[in-house]
């Protein structure tokens, strides 16, 4: 399934907008190219369809494009660079 990620740079999150649903994954800027990746929420509505997954890698993929350093507070986003260990060098 292909989703459409918006970047919404007034509430620090990355969201997305299906069926009258928002999941979105929230950020903090936490100073000199370092954001701090603290939830990712997916409506029940939404799950099982892999959209976290999406919403981490756009985030991360974000993060190495514009050289900002990731500290993973939100477990999910941790998880997923444990298990993707070329997003390992992210971390602050």
């Amino acid at each position: 399934m292909s989703i459409n990620i918006e970047h919404n740079k007034q509430t620090h999150r990355f969201e997305v907008h299906i069926d009258g649903h928002t999941g979105y994954l929230e950020y903090e800027e936490q100073g000199d190219h370092v954001l701090e990746y603290t939830h990712t929420v997916v409506p029940k509505e939404l799950g099982g369809q892999g959209i976290g997954s999406q919403l981490v890698k756009h985030a991360l993929d974000y993060a190495r494009s514009n050289n900002f350093k990731i500290i993973p507070s939100c477990s999910f986003v941790d998880a997923y660079m444990d298990k993707h260990e070329d997003y390992q060098s992210l971390r602050a």
